[in-house]
């Protein structure tokens, strides 16, 4: 399990920490950090990023 995030596509809105049910994903200055000791693997980031920038690999 793997969550990538392509760092040229993020627009860094933070939509998807906040949907993050776990608060896996942190906007940390101009990145985002995952912690994915914490991530479930749900899918609800890649769903709600207006640019598909992140990919959630199962």
């Amino acid at each position: 399990m793997s969550i990538n995030i392509n760092r040229y596509k993020c627009g860094y809105c933070g939509a998807c920490v906040g949907v993050c049910p776990k608060g896996a994903l942190e906007l940390v200055e101009t990145w985002i950090e995952v912690d994915e000791s914490v991530c479930i693997v749900c899918g609800i980031c890649d769903r709600i990023c207006p640019v598909g920038a992140i990919e959630v690999m199962k």
